[in-house]
């Protein structure tokens, strides 16, 4: 489904009318419903897989094989969450065999992680099980519908990743200097 092409320019940033914020105010609060219904579901999956190892750590696994081996630092920025983090659950999936260790070829003293084959087998397991609650979700959805939701999804996440939402810290409030109280030594 190809994106719709615009008569005009986009307004400037902030300039947007009540109809839009209207519209993104209640995709909004769809997609924080979204969030916690996934959020829900994922907890009612026990804590850990049947092989024991934490469900979190299925992420390192996607990233891993998706986007190819890559270094601990690299993943947890990908996924925002602590070094100390990944390299724990990257470390119980090298001692089940998911994932191994390689020699960075970039620096020899580094090194990255890779998806192993018995790592790609549970990945493919998990995904077919994830799928397989997808499918059962949309069955009674026309075609078109889930052929639409995948393409807007799809959009909707390429959107996300060409703008990124400014973090409330990046805003720096203006300060005026600060005048010492009238007694306080130096």
């Amino acid at each position: 489904m190809a994106p719709p092409k615009r008569t005009t320019a986009p307004p400037d940033e902030g300039t947007r009318t009540k109809a839009e914020l209207d519209l993104a105010d209640q995709l909004g609060h769809e997609l924080v419903r979204f969030v916690r219904l996934i959020n829900r579901a994922k907890s009612q999956v026990a804590k850990q897989g049947p092989d024991g190892i934490e469900r979190s750590a299925y992420a390192i696994l996607f990233c891993l094989i998706y986007d190819g081996p890559q270094r601990t630092s690299r993943l947890a920025e990908s996924l925002h969450a602590e070094i100390s983090t990944i390299s724990r659950q990257s470390s119980t999936l090298v001692q089940h065999g998911l994932v191994e260790r390689q020699a960075d070829p970039e620096d020899g003293r580094a090194c990255l992680l890779a998806p192993t084959a018995e790592g790609l087998r549970v990945f493919e397991e998990n995904r077919k099980q994830r799928n397989q609650w997808l499918a059962e979700v949309l069955a009674d959805w026309p075609e078109e519908d889930r052929q639409t939701l995948n393409a807007l999804f799809a959009r909707l996440n390429a959107g996300i990743e060409a703008h990124a939402p400014q973090l409330a810290d990046a805003v720096q409030p203006q300060t005026t200097p600060r005048t010492p109280n009238k007694g306080a030594h130096a």
